[in-house]
Formats: structure tokens, C-alpha cells, sequence
């Protein structure tokens, strides 16, 4: 019952585990949304599955994780698109050089078309760690919006809110020295531009006025660039808080499927294997065979040499099980010095011989440094589960087929074919 009632409490602390990861997964994707491509929603069981048509393959690709920076470049597309319109209109009312407009327009939208080529054709991923290429982008933003400030004076005040998005723009991406580089090269570029402006064209740049807006630049990226860094922190912590439940989630996964001390699946878990392998034996139509071995004169081993001995035969047996079971096949521990063996694609006769060559490799343990003259041996039944009848049902044949191997004489083996033979 005490065995039991672990099983139950990892069952209970997987689960909870388990739901804890996903939310903690769901928090991640909303603030890490520029680094990590949010998995793809179920396919609908009918029509075309979403994301998948000739246009969205045309424009993200079909290379996984690629996704998401292409979605964050074509918005910065977008946005460069529509700063390009209100350029236009600019010039339309006669506030901005036509050619010089133009010439903003062309160089912002070639330069992130550029970034989108690259990303695109997985040449970024050559460049660095970050194949959104984050960094490069923003300081190309950053780049053309001083440009921007210098050829348009009517409304040089909004510039200073658009530097703040180039700043915005790599807040769940960059590090720490990158934001504050980036805040650095912003500021200093926005002064140089301010400090020529003033020199060269006075009257539409007043030094003063200049200065102004330079200050509130100071206040505005400084602060910006500050909470790009405490989000950056808080990533980082969820990157590793998620790290530890992942960690913690494989550790109960562990416990919950495996006996503690063989380390070979517990009954649940090499049960829940049995099923698994019934399903697809009666989907393929290939033989499956149910082996149950019990250990010979256990409770003797544990009152002569004690439970410490009995332990290292319980484990002794498992480590030759694994060595002489094939890949496809399970092994688990049913209880006490009871071990059952799913076998795949193995007929009741196959099996046998299986058991025999195991059974030469059990005799071959030594347990010297505790029990010099220790020899072990087992009886085993081996039956086959046939694809009208429950897994329960085939291993009580299996059971019945072991006792009548310990009926004669133990060491041997016994086979309990189809159900009625």
C-alpha cells in the first residue's frame, strides 16, 4: 500500500507540475513574443490547416523556429510603410523636400527589406545567436529616425517618440549592454544631428529649441532603456524558473515509472506499456508475447544473507535484463522478485528461447563482494496476447504458465499459448 500510495502522490505532483509548466510556457511566449515563435494552433480537421498556404509559405518559409522573426521584420516593414505614407502626405502639404522624403522612404524600406532577405533565406543565422538579427535592426532604426530628424523640422518633436520604438523594438530580445549600448548610440547620434542642425540651419533648428528636445531625448530613451533592462531581467528569471520546472518534471516523470530500486519500469508504467503494445499488435497484426519471471528461492536469499543481498540480486537481474533484452522490448518489475517482459513482435516459442539465453546470463551472476557462493536462477511463463483478449488477461496465463514452471522443479520455463490452449 505504501508503494501505492507513492505512485499516486508523483502521479498527483506530475500533474500539478505539469500545469505549472504550461502556464509558465504561456508567460514566456507573451513576453519573450520577439525571440520565440508561439507554437502553431491545432490544424483544423478540415480545409487547409491555418498558416500553411501558398502565401504564408512564400513568406515565412517552411524551416521551423523561423517564423517568428519574420513576423516581427514584416511588422517593422509595416511600420517603415507607414511612416513612408505620412512622409508623402508631408511633402504633399509642402513641409518636406519631395526628394528628400523620397529618399528617407527608399533607404528605410530597402534597408528592413534587406533584414527580411536575410532572416528569410537563413543567412542571419550565420551572423550571431540572434537570427532576428535585434540588434542590427533597432540600430538601423535608429539610424534612420536621426536621418528622419534632420530633413524633417515641422514635426522633428515626434522623432524623438519614434526613437523610443527603436528601443521598444528589442526590449525581450536584447541584454543588458546591448540596451544600454543601443541607448548610448541613439543618444549620441541624436545629439550629433541636433549639434549640425543647429550649426548649419539655425532658424529652423534654434540651439535652444535644440537643446530642449535633446533633454527630453535624455529623459524619454534613458527611462525606455531602463525598463527594457528589468524585462530583460524578468526573461531571464522565467527562462530559468521554466529551466527548473522542465528539470523538476522529468525528475517526477522519473519516480512516477520507475521502481526505485531496479530502475526498470514499475507495474503502472510496464502495464501501461503492455497496452500500448496490444493496441498496435492488433493494428499490425504482428505476435506479442507476455513473459513473467520469478526469482528462485528468493525468501530464502533475504533470510540467509539478508534484505541488503536481496537487493543486490533484485538488482543484479535487472542490469541483465537490460543486457539481454532486445531494444523493442520492456521490462518491468511486478512486484516483490516478480518481473514481467513485453516482447513485440515475438511469438510464444521465440519468447521461450529468449528466456533460455537470459536465464544463462542470470547464472553467470556473481555477487562476491557480498555473497561469494550466491548463484541465482528463475522460473518463467511465457504466454501470447492475442488481440481479442484484455493484457490482464494474457499475463494471468503468463502467471499460471510461471507456477507450472515452479511446479516442476523451478528453473525452467513454461508457455501458456492462446487463450483455451
Amino acid at each position: 500500500m505504501c508503494s501505492r500510495a507513492r505512485e499516486c502522490f508523483f502521479l498527483a505532483a506530475a500533474r500539478v507540475a505539469g500545469q505549472l509548466d504550461r502556464n509558465l510556457i504561456i508567460g514566456l511566449q507573451t513576453t519573450q513574443a520577439m525571440s520565440i515563435e508561439p507554437p502553431p494552433p491545432e490544424p483544423a480537421r478540415t480545409g487547409r490547416p491555418p498558416g500553411r498556404g501558398p502565401a504564408a509559405r512564400w513568406l515565412f518559409g517552411d524551416v521551423p523556429g523561423r517564423r517568428g522573426p519574420l513576423t516581427l521584420t514584416l511588422l517593422a516593414v509595416l511600420v517603415y510603410a507607414l511612416f513612408s505614407a505620412v512622409v508623402a502626405w508631408e511633402v504633399r502639404l509642402g513641409l518636406m523636400d519631395a526628394m528628400q522624403g523620397l529618399g528617407w522612404a527608399v533607404l528605410s524600406l530597402s534597408g528592413i527589406l534587406g533584414f527580411y532577405a536575410l532572416i528569410r533565406s537563413g543567412l542571419s543565422a550565420r551572423l550571431g545567436s540572434d537570427p532576428s538579427l535585434t540588434l542590427l535592426q533597432s540600430s538601423f532604426g535608429v539610424a534612420v529616425t536621426a536621418l528622419g530628424y534632420a530633413i524633417n523640422p515641422a514635426l522633428r518633436g515626434a522623432i524623438i517618440a519614434i526613437m523610443m520604438l527603436n528601443l521598444v523594438w528589442g526590449m525581450f530580445v536584447l541584454k543588458d549592454r546591448q540596451a544600454l549600448g543601443l541607448c548610448a548610440f541613439a543618444l549620441a547620434l541624436l545629439a550629433a544631428t541636433m549639434a549640425w542642425k543647429s550649426a548649419t540651419d539655425p532658424a529652423r533648428f534654434p540651439p535652444r529649441i535644440e537643446a530642449l528636445h535633446f533633454t527630453f531625448a535624455v529623459i524619454l530613451l534613458v527611462a525606455t532603456s531602463a525598463l527594457s533592462m528589468r524585462m530583460g531581467g524578468l526573461r531571464a528569471r522565467l527562462s530559468e524558473r521554466k529551466l527548473e520546472l522542465q528539470q523538476a518534471l522529468a525528475t517526477i516523470r522519473e519516480l512516477a515509472q520507475r521502481d526505485e530500486l531496479t530502475r526498470l519500469s514499475n507495474r503502472r508504467h510496464v502495464l501501461e506499456m503492455l497496452a500500448l503494445e496490444h493496441v498496435r499488435s492488433a493494428r499490425t497484426g504482428e505476435p506479442l508475447s507476455v513473459v513473467l519471471v520469478d526469482l528462485d528461492y528468493f525468501k530464502a536469499v533475504n533470510d540467509r544473507h539478508g534484505h541488503a543481498v536481496g537487493d543486490a540480486v533484485l538488482q543484479g537481474f535487472a542490469q541483465a535484463l537490460r543486457a539481454g533484452l532486445r531494444e523493442s522490448d520492456f521490462a518491468g518489475r511486478w512486484g516483490g522478485e516478480e518481473f514481467l517482459l513485453v516482447l513485440p513482435g515475438t511469438r510464444p516459442v521465440d519468447a521461450a528461447a529468449l528466456v533460455d539465453r537470459l536465464r544463462d546470463g542470470v547464472a553467470r551472476l556473481l555477487f562476491d563482494p557480498v555473497a561469494p557462493d550466491l548463484r541465482v536462477g528463475f522460473s518463467a511463463g511465457v504466454s501470447e496476447c492475442a488481440t481479442d483478449e484484455t493484457v490482464e488477461a494474457a499475463v494471468e496465463r503468463a502467471d499460471q504458465a510461471m507456477y507450472r514452471a515452479k511446479a516442476a522443479g523451478r528453473g525452467c520455463t513454461r508457455v501458456h499459448g492462446r487463450p483455451g490452449s
